[in-house]
Formats: structure tokens, sequence, C-alpha cells
């Protein structure tokens, strides 16, 4: 890991990393917010997954979550959307495909898969090296995210249940294979075989036995992709009901697809995990 910047926020700091992936075999970048509380002892995590075109600097200037964050004595884990560099694929006449929409699947098909290993990124990787380096505590730690990154913490938490003490996601991408945008990426990443799409898409895992403790989700009403079919929250409902999965989704009346609307709820979302991450540090031990 090594350190390209630092900023005093809310009595901790904002700190950006680069380091040489090993799993996407380029150099990837990330932010932490360590709260105040981290310079006395370990405290717990909370990673973001950020939405199609983003890096790590949208969230992390644009959400407000820094300020919450220190209140509850969590840090803040924004990873990278994709991998990226000259060597790393990419179409660049496209916005949902290559470099900022990884979509934190592993990709099975050239030329992606050299690189495109953005759910072993997300869930080994990262949480290993940031564990290893950081005042973090091992195995205490939740997921949110955006879009495709709500998608991404979606599948993080239903794939691996135990790894995650909460899951929450704004706006998600909740049923790719059905989407527009999911179908794009999934047959370049994963290739013609629909089934093997299904293992990252939030609602198929429903279908097949995967679950979860609780999940929140917040969706503007507003939202022009909600409108155009590309979230399908509706149909990761009805799998929830028909799964028995406790599911809260929020219809918010009047908001759109943007920051403004994660600003508006990302508090309330932060005190969501931070009851949860106590939780898991209790019956840690920690």
């Amino acid at each position: 890991m090594k350190p390209i910047e630092s900023i005093k926020e809310f009595g901790g700091y904002l700190n950006r990393y680069e380091h040489q992936s090993v799993t996407c075999q380029c150099q990837m970048t990330f932010s932490v917010y360590l709260p105040p509380q981290a310079e006395l002892h370990p405290v717990p995590a909370l990673y973001w997954l950020s939405g199609l075109t983003c890096t790590d600097d949208n969230v992390r200037t644009k959400a407000g979550m820094q300020r919450y964050a220190a209140e509850q004595g969590i840090a803040l884990i924004f990873p990278d959307t994709s991998p990226r560099g000259e060597a790393v694929a990419d179409v660049a006449e496209r916005y949902d495909l290559g470099h900022g929409a990884g979509f934190y699947v592993n990709a099975t098909q050239q030329p992606w898969r050299t690189h495109y290993q953005m759910f072993a990124y997300v869930t080994e990787e990262l949480p290993r090296l940031i564990e290893a380096e950081l005042p973090i505590m091992a195995n205490v730690k939740s997921i949110s995210g955006h879009s495709m990154g709500g998608h991404g913490a979606l599948i993080c938490a239903l794939k691996l249940p135990h790894d995650y003490c909460s899951v929450s996601a704004f706006s998600p991408i909740a049923n790719p294979v059905e989407c527009d945008w999911g179908k794009g990426c999934f047959s370049a990443y994963l290739g013609a075989d629909k089934h093997a799409w299904q293992a990252y898409d939030a609602t198929l895992l429903l279908a097949e036995g995967a679950k979860f403790a609780d999940i929140l989700i917040d969706q503007g009403t507003a939202d022009e992709f909600y409108d155009e079919g590309q979230l399908l929250p509706e149909n990761f409902q009805a799998a929830c009901k028909q799964a028995g999965q406790a599911l809260t989704l929020r219809m918010q009346e009047g908001y759109d697809h943007s920051y403004h609307f994660i600003a508006s709820f990302v508090g309330e979302h932060i005190a969501y995990h931070a009851r949860a991450l106590k939780l898991c540090a209790v019956s840690d031990g920690a």
C-alpha cells in the first residue's frame, strides 16, 4: 500500500492508496476514511461499492458519509469500480463496459478475464490488505453501494453471508440478467451461457436459496434509470417474498439517481450498519 493522499475530516483522516493487485494484475487505487476512534483502537468497516463511470473519488466527495462514520466510529472503504491502465481491456466509446464498469464479477472471457476479477478483489484481496495494514477490525465488516455498486453489495452479501454483518443499497441494479446494462456486461465478461450469469444476479441468487439476515434498499421514484427498466427493484422484492427473505424497500418520492439522493439518506444507512457492526464486534469478542 502506497499512501498518495491524506485529508483530515471530522477528526479522522480520509486517505488514498495505490497498490499492485495480484487479483486484478494491475495497479489499483482505493480510499479509506479512518474515524478519530481508529487512533485508539481498531474499528469496524463499511465497504461502499460505487456505480457505473465512478472511481473511489465520487462517493468520498459527494455523499457526506464521513461525518456519520466519525460519529459512529466506523471506517469507510471506497474501492475503485474496475481495473484500469493502458494494458487493461476497455471499450472507449462505451460508459457501461470496461473501465469504470467492472460490475463486481470475476470475468471468464477474454480479453476481460486477465484483469476483471472485481468480485475476488472486493471480497478477498482488499479486505486482507486493509486489515493487515490499517487499524481495522478483522472480519467485522458490512457492505453497501449505489446502482452497479448496489448490485455488487447485494451479491457479495448473498454469496458470502457469513462475511458481512449487514447490507444495504441505493438504487441497485437488482436483476441484471433482465436489464440492458446487465446483459451487455454479463455477455462480455461471462460469455453467452446465461446460466453463468445467475451467480451474479441478486434476484436469481434468492431463488437458488441464498439468504441474508436483513436487507435495506432505498429507491427514488424519480430515478430515470428506474423508469427505463434498468434497476427492477420490484423483481427483487418479489423474489424476497417468495424466498422468505427479510427486506425493507423504501420508495423515496421524488428522488433521482444522483448523489443528492444518496446524501439525503446515507446517515440512516450508516446508523443501520453501525448497529449491526456493534453486534458483530461483541459476538466476535472485540
